[in-house]
């Protein structure tokens, strides 16, 4: 029987574990179409002329899919390297250990005593089941204290959207919900709550940074990959992509990991119904800024990633990136580096011109580095992602359900981070299993998992999704080794394993993305 003519646009994590998935069926009729030089999208990594490399974003490798461990297994072989999680919080000049909430002890006494008292409020007599939005399921879980210190103006960093703004659905596990008498031992007992998460020990590729991972689809699925091909548009009475080079190439099915709104504004032709284009150009979304600072000092700290919710700097996040591997740097015995994230949006601009200087001066005023230590600096690396965080506004899920039921009926399937616009699944493990589940979908008849997944709250954020478990979930105690060096990443023994989804930021989720 004849195979239809599967077209997939993107060659970023989407696009490559359909790609992948296609070829491991048998299915030969399939390529793949990147407007970029190289394959990777949002996941890709680059080395620059000083000798340093450089994620887009502070992306770690866990995984929640059996899948996926088995792709990394047979691309990477034993070309990783298994890092413990330790990451921490800036405020108050003074360092608090991840998750915020369990650890409001390391505070000012009198900032400790507003935030508990707020949280106790918050716990007895506020609701979060009758939030509308996201500001109101803040101030319902975490209380008056935590919210003006830490929820809101790290999320309004993260995010550069008012969280009324934003709906509460896509939250569920990813901000933490904290058990009242938890905090208050934790404050009376003076214990450290360094928390649990699927990142607990993450992977991360020896050499070429995230991005080496993606590159290594390139050999299986040689013949099928196409880049330097951004497209023009695509005529859907025809069924046919035209690319800006002039090629025309039809398709029976088509595969899109572009920004929907983009989608459906500016590639689909004229066909496609007004209130269609209308509810797509409605979707949110925050373009960011990834700065990469690399200093010729050994590296002064074992911390894997710090968050900022302050505004005497203008990044929400900051990695030390040298730390994941050794050869991350020309020489990381004597170089190590800093990669900083910035986002922006039209209710948080940012001066793309002066980000490089503001990101140092970020530096020096939240204490990673001194004045002494621009002397030092060695090399500047600045990407500017427009499309960053899919936002999850109020009215996304309204226009999801309209939009991608059309194109849908019309033989196109938009996935991915962007493609679905579904931040609570678009990490890099998830943005490739849609891709991987939608040709199961199409070629087996199995049903997508993966972009139905619904989210709850619990008291500790535990078991909270439908979802397989990662690996290597546990607690993030930097104190506390891994019980193994399997390359496998077994959890402690005594680690509860479980289901957080989040793979970099805390208080929305805990790169990290998403840029993955």
């Amino acid at each position: 029987m004849d195979e239809k003519k599967i077209v997939i646009i993107g060659a970023g994590p989407t696009g490559l574990g359909a790609g992948y998935r296609l070829k491991e069926l048998g299915y030969k009729n399939f390529q793949i179409y990147e407007r970029e030089p190289y394959i990777g999208g949002l996941a890709s990594s680059f080395t620059d002329s000083a000798g340093f490399t450089w994620d887009i974003g502070g992306h770690v490798m866990f995984s929640h899919y059996k899948y996926y461990d088995k792709c990394f297994e047979a691309l990477m072989g034993n070309d990783y390297q298994q890092n413990m999680r330790e990451c921490w919080i800036r405020m108050f000049n003074t360092w608090v250990p991840y998750p915020f909430q369990n650890n409001i002890r390391y505070l000012p006494k009198e900032i400790c005593y507003e935030c508990l008292v707020g949280l106790v409020e918050a716990q007895t007599r506020r609701d979060h089941k009758v939030a509308r939005n996201f500001k109101e399921f803040m101030e319902a879980v975490f209380g008056d204290g935590i919210c003006k210190y830490f929820m809101k103006p790290y999320n309004f960093k993260v995010w550069a959207h008012p969280p009324e703004l934003m709906n509460k659905e896509w939250i569920g596990e990813r901000v933490a919900v904290i058990d009242i008498n938890r905090a208050i031992r934790n404050v009376v007992l003076h214990s450290d709550d360094f928390g649990w998460g699927p990142n607990n020990q993450f992977k991360f590729p020896l050499f070429g940074g995230t991005g080496e991972f993606y590159r290594r689809f390139a050999k299986p699925l040689q013949g099928h990959i196409n880049l330097n091909k951004p497209v023009d548009f695509i005529n859907l009475g025809k069924k046919e992509v035209r690319f800006k080079d002039g090629q025309v190439v039809p398709f029976d099915i088509l595969i899109s990991a572009m920004p929907l709104d983009r989608l459906c504004n500016d590639v689909i032709d004229g066909q496609l119904p007004r209130e269609i284009k209308k509810a797509a150009s409605m979707l949110r979304h925050s373009g960011g800024y990834m700065v990469g600072i690399g200093i010729r000092q050994p590296c002064p700290s074992t911390k894997s990633w710090m968050y900022f919710p302050e505004d005497n700097c203008p990044f929400y996040r900051v990695t030390y990136l040298s730390n994941y591997s050794p050869y991350m740097t020309p020489d990381n015995k004597t170089h190590y580096s800093l990669l900083c994230e910035t986002s922006y949006s039209e209710f948080k601009p940012v001066d793309g011109r002066r980000i490089v200087d503001d990101t140092i001066r970020g530096l020096i005023n939240a204490g990673l580095i001194s004045e002494r230590d621009q002397d030092d600096i060695v090399d500047t690396w600045c990407f500017h992602a427009r499309y960053s965080y899919p936002t999850p506004s109020i009215e996304r899920d309204t226009i999801l359900g309209t939009v991608i039921p059309y194109l849908e009926r019309h033989g196109i399937f938009s996935r991915g981070r962007f493609g679905m616009w579904k931040y609570e699944v678009s990490n890099t493990d998830h943005s490739l299993m849609q891709g991987v589940e939608l040709v199961n979908r199409l070629l087996l008849g199995e049903p997508e998992v993966t972009i139905g997944m619904k989210y709850q709250s619990t008291a500790d954020g535990r078991d909270a999704a439908v979802h397989e478990r990662s690996a290597v979930a546990g607690s993030g105690d930097p104190r506390r080794a891994p019980a193994t060096s399997s390359r496998f990443g077994h959890a402690d023994a005594g680690d509860k394993q479980e289901v957080h989804t989040s793979e970099e930021e805390l208080g929305v989720t805990t790169p990290r993305t998403g840029t993955s």
